[in-house]
């Protein structure tokens, strides 16, 4: 389960420093600065690294064709007064833009991918789409096994994704260029499991 930290009421620390205080508290958890908030995350479950998995399957090819990297555990530099996400899965160039050793620039990364647990519903499907394309992240693909549906957001302008396109698991989602690549969502997930059924 999340966990939401709040800084002491005394000394008013920056949001900054708090979250490097969370990071330094909590080295083994994925620590986030959300909408503002401060969240730490539990490791993910089996069917989140299952999901992960499978879907690292279907587009290693790709990505080792094109020279590109396969991350985990990157935080994503949206801004300097922005939020800190830090994806399931991350694919950045051969040579991305870095902000220091352990962020890389949203915006030259190809693609990133959040597995939607019980605890950020709100988050992954409102909040980061939101973040992702103010700072031009190309590709935001959103998985929620218990909604049954993959989300790929895509041409972020003007502050938002221009595309948005929503598919039930078990359907083919395209990737569009430089990707052109068809994901079978259907192998993301076991569909004989009544938690991710497609949606009625």
């Amino acid at each position: 389960m999340a966990k939401v930290l709040e800084g002491p009421t005394t000394e008013k620390p920056t949001m900054l420093e708090s979250y490097e205080r969370a990071c330094d508290l909590f080295p083994d958890y994925r620590v986030e600065v959300v909408n503002g908030r401060i969240v730490v995350n539990d490791v993910p479950t089996g069917l989140h690294n299952d999901i992960v998995s499978n879907l690292l399957l279907q587009i290693v090819a790709v990505v080792a064709a094109n020279g590109w990297k396969l991350w985990t555990n990157i935080k994503i530099f949206l801004g300097p007064q922005a939020d800190r996400y830090i994806p399931d899965l991350t694919v950045v160039p051969r040579d991305p833009r870095m902000r220091g050793p352990d962020e890389v620039q949203g915006d030259v990364t190809e693609l990133v991918v959040e597995v939607v647990s019980p605890s950020s519903v709100n988050d992954d499907h409102v909040v980061k789409p939101r973040e992702y394309a103010k700072a031009t992240v190309s590709l935001y693909l959103l998985i929620d096994p218990e909604q049954g549906i993959a989300v790929l957001f895509s041409s972020p302008a003007g502050g938002s994704y221009q595309q948005r396109v929503q598919v039930a698991l078990g359907a083919p989602l395209d990737l569009p260029e430089p990707w052109k690549l068809t994901i079978d969502t259907g192998l993301l997930v076991d569909l004989d499991d009544p938690k991710t059924d497609s949606p009625g």
